[in-house]
């Protein structure tokens, strides 16, 4: 859902400041009543007349780590993710398996341990 426009709420704050109420300028600009309050509230506290961006690029939590991953792994390379994740969060750093897949994949290491089933072997004749 994209945030409403700046100039609806500019009209909510120029209606305010004009000592409108805030029920009669939600039925008149055909918004939420609570939506008013908070363009009210958010001007009041902190002066902003715009909307907080939706969304966008969020930092990996391991960024910092791919040295002392890439370290740990070459030590112990039969470690699986999520021995990786519970080492992670001794220093610190929750993380969820996929996520941590999805950064070591992102870094180039392909990493794919799992203690349960063997490695996969090519089905084939015999020789």
């Amino acid at each position: 859902m994209a945030a409403y426009s700046q100039d609806l709420r500019d009209r909510v704050l120029n209606g305010l400041a004009r000592g409108e109420g805030p029920t009669r300028i939600a039925r008149r600009l055909e918004v939420s009543r609570v939506w008013v309050h908070q363009v009210k509230a958010r001007f009041e506290s902190s002066g902003e007349r715009c909307s907080h961006p939706i969304g966008g690029y969020r930092r990996s939590r391991v960024e910092g780590k791919e040295a002392t991953l890439r370290k740990w792994i070459e030590e112990q390379p039969d470690q699986t993710l999520e021995e990786l994740c519970a080492r992670l969060a001794q220093h610190g750093v929750g993380i969820k398996v996929p996520a941590l897949w999805h950064q070591l994949n992102k870094w180039g290491l392909t990493y794919k341990k799992n203690r349960a089933r063997p490695r996969a072997s090519t089905t084939g004749r015999a020789g």
